[in-house]
């Protein structure tokens, strides 16, 4: 059974032939619909994004993303507004949510074939134009400008999943591995906390979250940008996100009486089980039990060695290819190919 939260596109939603469980029309705070619908059982969700109180606003669509399951909701937009520029469907795809749509037909659609990231990644890649940036309609979320992300830079950012996961260390030794390949043009940024010092790296820079946008700029020439999101819910300006696991059974358990919904949210990210001691076979069990691909896994390293693994992990993620495979250009190492 089905949920429809409708507003202005109410008459357009009354003729959807399908099976309804609940539906509500008005407008309603982004919180609100997350505290309706987060211990509701239903199917899908076609949600009417005009009933989002302040639906200009990415940040409102983090809410519900975050509160509720984004691969269960169809988001009804309205044909010709802000919230159809490419620059705002690109953040919508950077925070997990695939399905949207501006018809009646799209929304049937995807009510019955879903959207997986595999769909909707060349959207990242396209840039509106200046007249219609998120910076000039006003919605650009906690001040990130959309035209960073037309820098040549790689940005990669690492997050925490579970308590402690090591993302500070992680950055720091996947710097120094990238340093092999791209040299000192490898950047590394950490929002909100002072922990790079200790590492006394000229090229590893604490900042706050007002200055992300300035450094973001500043170090646009970099090849490869990491950050160390920690709290920062904005990762929209990153080309790929790393999500940390520390799979031990503490840490696991903690995570899920936190958030027993975790894994649904992290379906199609790059889930990376960081200080790992699981098997082959201890990883195929995690998946199958989180109903989540692992990426990678990564068993603990030493931070002041070279870790042959990380090669390895680089070529998975992209960001190196194998000399035997390297181009005509002769470059041994090459962007991010989607």
């Amino acid at each position: 059974m089905n949920v429809i939260v409708s507003n202005e596109q109410r008459n357009a939603l009354s003729g959807l032939d399908v099976d309804i469980i609940k539906s509500i029309s008005g407008v309603y705070e982004a919180t609100e619909l997350v505290e309706m619908f987060k211990n509701f059982f239903y199917n899908k969700m076609i949600l009417d994004v005009t009933a989002i109180n302040d639906y200009h606003s990415v940040k409102n669509f983090q809410t519900i993303a975050m509160g509720l399951d984004a691969e269960k909701i169809v988001f009804f937009l309205p044909e010709g507004s802000d919230v159809c520029t490419s620059n705002f469907l690109s953040k919508l795809v950077s925070m997990g949510i695939y399905n949207f749509t501006t018809n009646l037909e799209g929304v049937k659609y995807l009510l019955e074939h879903p959207n997986t990231y595999k769909q909707v990644a060349h959207i990242q890649q396209i840039n509106d134009s200046p007249a219609n940036t998120m910076g000039n309609t006003g919605s650009s979320f906690n001040g990130v400008d959309s035209s960073i992300q037309r820098s040549g830079s790689i940005v990669i950012g690492v997050r925490n999943v579970t308590e402690h996961a090591g993302s500070t260390t992680f950055v720091y030794i996947l710097k120094k591995e990238l340093k092999t390949y791209f040299g000192d043009t490898v950047i590394a940024l950490e929002i909100n906390k002072n922990d790079f010092q200790f590492f006394r790296d000229q090229n590893m820079i604490s900042i706050t979250a007002e200055q992300l946008q300035s450094a973001l700029i500043k170090y646009s020439g970099a090849s490869v940008i990491l950050v160390d999101l920690n709290d920062f819910p904005d990762d929209s300006f990153c080309k790929e996100v790393l999500y940390l696991l520390e799979p031990s059974i503490i840490k696991l358990n903690k995570l899920m009486k936190r958030n027993r919904t975790i894994f649904a949210k992290l379906r199609q990210k790059k889930i990376i089980l960081n200080k790992s001691l699981l098997s082959n076979k201890d990883v195929m069990d995690f998946e199958y039990e989180a109903k989540a691909k692992v990426f990678y896994n990564i068993s603990p390293l030493d931070e002041r060695k070279k870790n042959p693994m990380l090669q390895d992990f680089l070529i998975r993620l992209g960001l190196v290819v194998k000399k035997d495979e390297k181009k005509e250009s002769g470059k041994i190492f090459g962007l991010f190919r989607r």
